[in-house]
Parts: C-alpha cells; structure tokens; sequence
C-alpha cells in the first residue's frame, strides 16, 4: 500500500491555544512507525461529524463523541481507539456494524485510577479538605469538632470488580480494612482471589463504610445508586465514584448529603459534565468534587497513549490488537478488507 496509513486525533488533547495539553501520549510510537502519519482533526467538535474522519483509517478520542452519523461515509475507518477505559462516547454497535474495531486503554488507567479512588477514600477519612479550610481562615479550634474515620477495620465495599477494582482491593490490603464486592459479572473465586468478599448489592450497601464505584456504565447500571439505595448505607458512611457520573442519581445523592443521610462523598464524575457550577451539590461542605481528572498523572496519559498508539499500529500492520471492545467487528467483511489492504511494517513497539 503506497498511500499512508492516517491517524486521527481529536482536538480536545488541545489547550484553548492550541498547545498540547498533556505532556508524553507515546505520539513517538506514531512517528517511528514506516507508513504511518498523523495529525489532528481540522476542528474541535463534542461530537465528530462525518467529514471530520472520512479521510482516516484510524481515530485516537478521547471526550468527543463518535456516532452512527459519525460514521457514515467513513469506509476508510478501521479502529477507534479510545483513550481510556469508558466508552459510553463511542456508539460500539455502529462502529461493529460499519467494521470499525473499538478498543480502550485498561492498562493506562489500572494503577493510576486505583490509586485516585484510595486518595479520595483518605481524602474523606481525614476530612483533609474540612481541615485546609480551618487552617486557612484561622478556626484552629473547630478542629476538635472535625474527627476523622480511622481505616483499620472498616468496611470497603466496591460495586465492580474489575480492572481498577482489584487494583484497589491491592493498594488498600496494608490499611486492615473489610474488603466487600458486587459485580454479577465475578465469580465467589474470583472475588476472593483480589481478597474481597462477593455479596449483593444491598448487602454491600448496608454494611460498608466507604462504597466506591468502580464499575462501567451500562444500561443495567444507569442510577444503579439511587435514592433507595442510598438510604441503605449507614449515615457515618461515605460514597467515592471515580467511574461515571449517570450511575449514581445525582439529586437523589445531593439530597442524602444535605441532610447529612450519609457522612460525604467524593465525586469526580457527574451526571452531566462540565457539572454547572451553581449545582447544589458543589455548595456542600460534606463533598469533594474534581473534573473528571483526579487520576490524570504522567503516568496515567503515558500508560493511555502508548496503549492506544499501539492498537492503532496492531491494525496498520493487520494485526488483532489487544483490548478489544466489539470483537464481533472482525466477523464484518467490511473490516476483513481493510485488514488485508494494510501491509504497512511497524512492528511490535511496547
């Protein structure tokens, strides 16, 4: 194949000035790759229009939305990569049928998430943001009406175990916690294998402590957490979602922590984002909140871009690339053809 193997970015990788806003994605494996070129889109859009991608065999997203309309026309698109592990942006069933591979970046976000998720779980045990306040405005002695919640012996229940959950369940052994797990997707096994306890979701809810979302949202999992869910937890309990926003009932939650139903939470997704910034839950003094970013390290765009460069290159050279979202695409003679049209040598690069 004479003509270049083309690699889309979308643009929200961009500050507003059109500089590069996070630091080593692993573009290097793109630019050691014979054959290979890529560039960013043309325009910014929250949703990609079908002009916008025609001209590319592969997309690197990472907010913006790829459609069935997205995809119309684009019979050159191979694979979307997508620069994480949600992918409730990318209509799946779309990309399947036009023969267009979907794949995310788990092994970017596995450490770099668990390890956001146990700050936030600190972050609220200690009432670290209720005591940055104090000592900022001079209230040292409200200190004494501010006690944290000691670890050693609590309850963690995680509602998903996977990827990042297991992780977690790692990171949090030294802390002499309870480990519990609802996941209809994991075996009793399994569960113990990561060191959790397997038990139903109201279970889970009655008895933990802290209860951290780390599950994907799903059809099956849209307000999975809601107000009659919430009313089970202990109201010295806190709730952690560093998955995504919808699985939670935003107003039912900002309702509990008003009236201190439960003891807080720490969100760093919303049912709608960019989250409005005269939304109730932001004048709480009982919640964190961060944009959608408290696991964005080096290490994390790192991890994520090397993943997903390196899919894109599995493709260019016909190969099956690792984490595969709709594996039934490979069943599409669509994808077949393009497959065999790419002979481009890249290489096993990671």
């Amino acid at each position: 194949m004479t003509e270049k193997f083309r690699v889309g970015l979308t643009r929200d990788f961009l500050k507003p000035d059109g500089s590069f806003g996070y630091g080593d994605i692993g573009l290097s494996l793109l630019d050691g790759a014979p054959g290979v070129e890529w560039e960013f889109l043309a325009e910014d859009a929250s949703e990609l229009r079908a002009e916008q991608v025609r001209d590319y065999d592969a997309l690197l997203v990472l907010g913006a939305a790829v459609t069935a309309a997205t995809l119309e026309g684009a019979d050159r698109l191979a694979i979307v990569a997508r620069f994480g592990v949600g992918h409730d942006n990318v209509d799946v069933e779309a990309c399947t049928g036009k023969g267009v591979l979907v794949t995310i970046t788990p092994d970017g976000v596995r450490r770099p998430m668990a390890v956001s998720a146990l700050t936030l779980i600190l972050a609220l045990s200690h009432k670290l943001l209720i005591k940055d306040r104090l000592t900022r405005a001079g209230r040292w002695p409200e200190k004494l009406d501010h006690m944290g919640t000691g670890l050693t012996g609590r309850t963690l229940g995680l509602v998903g175990l996977g990827n990042i959950g297991r992780e977690l369940l790692a990171l949090a052994k030294p802390l002499g916690m309870r480990h519990l797990a609802h996941d209809p997707y994991v075996t009793k096994a399994y569960a113990a294998a990561a060191g959790a306890e397997m038990v139903d979701l109201d279970t889970l809810l009655r008895a933990a402590d802290f209860v951290c979302i780390t599950c994907a949202l799903t059809p099956e999992t849209h307000h999975l957490i809601d107000a009659e869910r919430l009313g089970m937890m202990k109201p010295t309990a806190y709730l952690v979602n560093v998955a995504r926003g919808p699985i939670v009932d935003q107003q039912a939650l900002t309702q509990a922590l008003r009236e201190r139903r439960i003891q807080g939470a720490a969100l760093d997704v919303f049912e709608r984002e960019p989250v409005d910034p005269d939304y109730p839950i932001l004048a709480l003094d009982n919640v964190i909140v961060t944009p959608h970013a408290i696991g964005w390290t080096d290490e994390c765009f790192l991890g994520n871009g090397r993943s997903a460069c390196q899919s894109i290159l599995d493709v260019a050279a016909g190969r099956d690339p690792k984490n595969v979202v709709n594996r039934a695409a490979f069943d599409n003679p669509r994808l077949q053809e393009k497959l065999r049209r790419y002979t481009v040598q890249v290489g096993m690069c990671l």
